[in-house]
């Protein structure tokens, strides 16, 4: 790894690494990322779950998100997570994809894999194609005038609904970073999704103790599974519908009676997984109108980044 360290910044760079290349490989394949070396750290032993002194879990950059999800530790204990991992991608790509990998996605739009249509991400200053083109599901929130590209992992939104930190090990030594400032938002360099530099490596996620707590993820999304959807957030309130509605109603209900307190985390509208900024009280379960749902946003949203 030392020698590829003054180049690697995991995006976009001459050197990249390698765990499962469920995204890696792919964005390799259309071009869109050339890089003139890749380091296999499959083998570095970065692949075991284990309990922390503090009464917390620390997962391993290598485990692989189906493991993860199964996991004694994780799949009832952190069951937001598990719940995450289970509702992205597909059996065949969650045995392969890492933790590492998943939460290093590239934040993109359908013009990222276009090598034909300017993108500020994977050219900067290209100009960005989704602002006046296809943008149905772009970010609303964090955006900028170079990118409005949305966070497309859900496992991310699960990691900052339970607080993680990540680990990193890079020339300089070692650090940690909580996950809620591990991204940053595209201002003038969309190209740059996180606070990783050249020779960092991600080695571990660390979640912290939750006794007593319970955790549910809902997701809504279009017809189609992976590029269409609209948002994902571990929540229990009223936009799901049928029973995905009523399981979260009665898990909130439970939850306020025992005087427990909710935390939300929710995606696919920004370049990072966001957080409910206003302490507004919940809106009516009414029709959903166009007006309806203006208010609804403004209030629930207006201090959000």
């Amino acid at each position: 790894m030392a020698g590829a360290a003054s180049q690697t910044a995991q995006q976009g760079a001459q050197v990249r690494f390698l765990a499962g290349g469920t995204t890696l490989l792919d964005l390799m394949k259309l071009d869109v990322e050339t890089p003139a070396r890749v380091v296999d750290i499959s083998r570095l032993p970065l692949d075991h779950v284990e309990i922390t002194d503090e009464g917390g879990v620390r997962i391993g950059a290598t485990v692989r998100n189906a493991d993860l999800a199964l996991h004694p530790l994780i799949h009832e204990p952190y069951a937001v997570l598990s719940q995450a991992l289970l509702a992205g991608a597909s059996a065949q790509l969650r045995n392969m994809a890492t933790t590492a990998g998943n939460l290093l996605q590239r934040t993109r739009c359908v013009y990222f894999r276009d090598t034909a249509m300017p993108c500020n991400k994977r050219a900067p200053g290209s100009g960005c194609s989704a602002i006046t083109g296809f943008n149905r599901t772009m970010a609303i929130l964090g955006t900028s005038d170079a990118c409005i590209a949305t966070n497309p992992s859900d496992m991310n939104v699960a990691l900052a609904a339970l607080g993680a930190t990540i680990q990193i090990q890079g020339t300089k030594g070692e650090r940690s970073v909580p996950i809620d400032d591990f991204y940053l938002l595209p201002g003038d360099t969309p190209q740059r999704e996180t606070v990783l530099e050249p020779g960092d490596l991600v080695t571990h996620v660390t979640l912290p103790p939750i006794p007593g707590s319970r955790s549910l993820y809902l997701k809504l999304a279009t017809g189609r599974r992976t590029s269409s959807r609209l948002r994902r957030r571990p929540s229990s309130s009223t936009w799901p519908t049928g029973a995905s509605r009523a399981r979260a109603s009665r898990w909130a209900a439970s939850a306020r009676s025992r005087g427990m307190r909710a935390r939300r985390k929710r995606n696919s509208w920004a370049p990072r997984p966001t957080r409910r900024a206003s302490r507004a009280p919940p809106m009516p379960r009414l029709p959903v109108r166009r007006r309806l749902a203006r208010t609804a946003s403004r209030s629930n949203y207006q201090d959000a980044a």
